[in-house]
């Protein structure tokens, strides 16, 4: 991949031994500068738009390369995010599965046909909508789904015809560059897609530039609210913060068959999920006992290094 980059680099490292993995060069303003102008210039002239199905065939030859490297993929999640190579394996399904689902909701991409003889006015006229990719897009995404949260962010940018910079979590970035290169050789032109890690004021800055379209940002409330309100006027954007996700226990539930489902909810990726088991309200005559049940089934899972097959519950 060609970016052009400065000096600076990142170190990603395995965070249960804390050993270096790789690195990547960090982005600069002068860069990402000139990629926002690309990025505006495509967007601005039509003759430089990729049809729909020249966007398909690029969809579907990655998806074609995410399958076929699906192991390696699944390693380099668990090495640098620290989620087991267990569940690491389900993102990568769930990310092939998301550019999937992007080649098929293009075909859902339709218009609309505005009644246009309500009024005198009107009468005798036609009028109908069409969709058009809204422009550049930058995507701020988070460690914890480091291939598949990047798929759900990037994916749609490509299948609409938006060019997309995307910045990566600075723990987890390999993933996000992996997805990137498969892009460029399932033949999108580099243009379309920047891969941009950068330090916090440049990745500000890119985000709150007037020439972004869409924001789409996944991580903290607080990050998230307070980019929210620098945005500049038009920019439209998705924010994704989580939740406190409970769960409420009947008392005619069953109760052997919920506690693996309770642990497995609560510790995956060691609660680091936006979804994950944070409450439980269960009837007070159950309380102690499925306190009990949990806290037995969380005390045999398998702590260690993500990377290794038999780790149920990696690192914070």
């Amino acid at each position: 991949m060609s970016n052009s980059v400065n000096s600076a680099t990142l170190e990603v490292v395995n965070p249960f031994d804390l050993k270096p993995i790789g690195e990547v060069g960090l982005v600069d303003w002068p860069t990402i500068d000139g990629w926002l102008n690309t990025a505006s210039q495509l967007h601005k002239t039509r003759a430089n738009w990729l049809p729909m199905h020249q966007r398909i065939a690029i969809l579907k030859k990655t998806a074609q390369l995410m399958q076929g490297r699906f192991d390696e993929l699944a390693f380099q999640i668990a090495n640098e995010g620290g989620k087991p190579l267990m569940d690491a394996k389900v993102e990568v399904t769930r990310a092939i599965d998301g550019v999937e689902l992007c080649i098929k909701e293009l075909g859902h991409l339709t218009g609309t046909e505005i009644p246009m003889d309500l009024t005198a006015a009107g009468s005798g006229r036609m009028a109908f909508t069409t969709r058009e990719p809204i422009g550049p897009v930058v995507a701020v995404s988070a460690f914890n789904h480091p291939l598949n949260l990047i798929v759900h962010q990037v994916g749609p940018a490509i299948a609409t015809g938006c060019p997309v910079l995307v910045k990566p979590a600075s723990a987890t970035p390999l993933s996000c560059q992996a997805f990137v290169n498969m892009l460029y050789e399932a033949g999108l032109p580099e243009e379309w897609c920047r891969f941009a890690p950068c330090k916090s004021d440049v990745a500000e800055q890119m985000v709150t530039d007037p020439r972004v379209a869409f924001f789409s940002f996944i991580g903290s409330g607080a990050v998230g609210w307070r980019l929210k309100s620098k945005l500049a006027p038009g920019t439209r954007c998705a924010l994704e913060h989580g939740g406190v996700a409970p769960v409420i226990v009947d008392d005619c539930a069953d109760f052997e068959a919920m506690i693996p489902a309770l642990v497995k909810g609560g510790f995956y990726h060691s609660g680091q999920v936006c979804v994950s088991v944070q409450r439980v309200y269960v009837p007070e005559d159950m309380a102690t006992a499925l306190a009990q049940a949990i806290a037995d089934k969380a005390s045999k899972l398998k702590v260690g290094n993500a990377i290794l097959a038999d780790t149920e519950c990696g690192p914070l």
